[in-house]
């Protein structure tokens, strides 16, 4: 039967590029996507809603418009680019308001999709080697974003558990870099000398951004239920990820790393606690379990860091290959529904 798809965080780079590839499904009906700012991607049949940091309307959209599905794209994973309050406000009410809306009486929702983060896992000198699904962190969360995400997950097992009928998947991804994505790994890693942390070189796991677009669209068309880590195959010490990039590394001193590191900030440049713990330790997570539920991955670890490389290298030589994209309301609203637009007979019928 038609589906009828919510997506949170539109405008966000997640949000777009997911709502892109659903209007491609022709058994999705409709596509309703909210966030704060506008989508910064074209889009054709996706219906854009304004709504607050909280997303205290989702209650009032999930009624109007009977979606059975919820694709919450909307998690903050990288602490640079909000405020405290903010990435509360995102991650923990926003998501509380998301589940209040899914599990109220007589709500539509059958399914519900959460894109998180292996930041859950933290990461220490005392980790395993491979981090699986049912694994706890080895310690405390350090950072507010890994504090966030943590209590968003306990949310969501809760709701799972109180709401069987609906189909609740929750992915962890490991770090993304691709041809559009920015982070700031894939910042630091553009530098002209990447830096890392004197005497440590940690191992890295990647997955490339078309697998993460293609992981959610994989749970969404088969409705798999629980908790599975998204990474490629394999790890890469952080001296060959540069290397592979072309770029020599520059080490920071083990001690008040945080000052050290505070400098790059005037390169746009930020290394978040989380992301100096990793340069420390690094990290792995044992991907078999989505493998074994029938997800093929485009991507290795190495291949995803061959495939920015090789992206970066382009872009220097011929700029970017994308022109921006800036949401107008009013031509947005004239393209769909204006009867000046001629528009092809055959979607007429019925």
């Amino acid at each position: 039967m038609p589906r009828r798809v919510l997506i949170t965080g539109l405008g966000s780079f997640w949000g777009g590029r997911v709502a892109q590839a659903l209007e491609g499904h022709p058994d999705v009906e409709i596509i309703v996507g909210l966030d704060t700012h506008e989508p910064s991607v074209p889009l054709e049949r996706t219906e854009f809603v304004r709504a607050d940091q909280s997303y205290s309307i989702l209650s009032r959209i999930v009624k109007a418009t009977q979606v059975d599905t919820i694709l919450h794209t909307f998690l903050v994973v990288d602490s640079t680019r909000v405020s405290a309050r903010q990435l509360h406000e995102q991650n923990v009410i926003g998501t509380m308001n998301l589940l209040a809306a899914a599990g109220a009486p007589g709500s539509s929702v059958r399914q519900v999709v959460v894109k998180s983060s292996t930041l859950v896992y933290g990461s220490s000198w005392q980790d395993p080697t491979w981090f699986r699904e049912e694994m706890p962190r080895v310690g405390a969360a350090r950072s507010r974003v890994e504090r966030s995400l943590v209590e968003v997950e306990s949310y969501l097992r809760d709701f799972a558990e109180d709401n069987p009928h609906v189909t609740v998947t929750l992915l962890r991804f490991a770090n993304v870099v691709g041809t559009d994505i920015v982070t700031p790994i894939t910042k630091a890693l553009q530098l002209p000398l990447v830096p890392c942390i004197l005497g440590f070189d940690p191992l890295f796991q990647f997955v490339e951004e078309d697998d993460v677009v293609r992981s959610i669209e994989f749970v969404t068309r088969v409705g798999l239920p629980g908790i599975y880590n998204v990474a490629g195959d394999g790890r890469l010490p952080w001296s060959e990820v540069a290397a592979i990039c072309g770029k020599r590394l520059i080490p920071m001193p083990p001690v008040a790393t945080e000052l050290a590191a505070a400098p790059l900030a005037r390169l746009n440049v930020e290394l978040p606690q989380e992301l100096l713990d990793l340069l420390r330790y690094g990290r792995g997570v044992d991907n078999r379990r989505f493998k074994a539920a029938g997800f093929t991955y485009g991507y290795t670890s190495a291949g995803a860091v061959h495939n920015f490389a090789g992206a970066v290298r382009l872009q220097r030589a011929v700029g970017s290959r994308r022109p921006q994209y800036h949401y107008e309301q009013d031509v947005e609203q004239f393209f769909r529904h204006s009867p000046a637009v001629m528009r092809d007979p055959e979607e007429n019928v019925t």
